[in-house]
């Protein structure tokens, strides 16, 4: 396996990156704090940067990297750095290599149809219990993100829409109030992502799809269980029928 030369920034353009407007803008927007400014201790933010240079493909798959280059990339230290490819490795999107490095995981359909077989039922429990749970400054942050995520889609801003889509996979596990469904579900969510990232750009779908994640966070802000439940269902599904068209006829 041949050593990835990583690049000077990690905010390149990516395969599979939509041609506009894909460098991810501030969302502190509207008095609300942007996914970076959470207070996060250094291994959840090395986790963070690491799983969105994954996501995004800017690790490729089948990368071999380096606690060394990937501290010197992101600026953090090294402790920080193994603790966060751990959590990844755990999540089927790094596997460590002892004495060899780190490969990040190759992309497979039938990973990501299972991902989206459990993701149904543990994201309709948080949907539903984020909707009754939530509190008032919550909800109000949903609906923030939910304004941010439909410019995202108006501008066809993928970069930005994932980072809000991460925050509002973050916000409404924290609001379900439930610690089990929510570490369950974490593990799946990044997952989910790079596999779409990496076909959104050939999927007709991909601006409906974005708008199905609008109503989920705009349905989360409601409060109103049932339609939280029915958006959650119907972005599931859209997904699942994303999925399966990527095998070639």
């Amino acid at each position: 396996m041949r050593k990835t030369n990583l690049p000077a920034s990690h905010r390149g353009r990516t395969p599979g990156a939509p041609t506009r407007n894909t460098a991810p803008a501030s969302l502190s927007d509207e008095g609300a704090a942007a996914p970076g400014d959470w207070g996060l201790t250094l291994n959840e933010k090395a986790y963070q940067r690491l799983e969105e240079l994954i996501v995004t493909l800017q690790l490729a798959p089948g990368s071999v990297v380096s606690e060394a280059s990937l501290s010197a990339l992101i600026g953090i230290g090294t402790t920080p750095i193994r603790e966060a490819l751990q959590r990844l490795s755990r999540e089927h999107l790094v596997q460590i290599l002892p004495r060899r490095g780190v490969v990040v995981t190759q992309i497979d359909l039938r990973r990501q149809l299972l991902v989206l077989e459990t993701r149904r039922e543990l994201d309709r429990l948080i949907a539903r219990l984020a909707a009754r749970r939530a509190t008032v400054a919550e909800r109000q942050r949903m609906a923030t993100i939910a304004r941010q995520m439909a410019r995202a889609v108006k501008a066809g801003a993928v970069a930005d829409f994932l980072q809000c889509d991460a925050e509002m996979n973050a916000m409404a596990a924290h609001a379900a109030r439930n610690e089990i469904a929510a570490q369950s579900v974490a593990a799946l969510h990044a997952v989910s992502r790079r596999f779409w990232f990496f076909h959104q750009a050939v999927w007709p779908g991909t601006e409906r799809t974005m708008q199905l994640h609008v109503s989920l966070a705009e349905a989360l802000a409601s409060g109103v269980e049932a339609a939280a439940v029915a958006a959650s269902d119907a972005l599931i599904d859209d997904l699942d029928s994303f999925s399966r068209s990527t095998v070639a006829p």
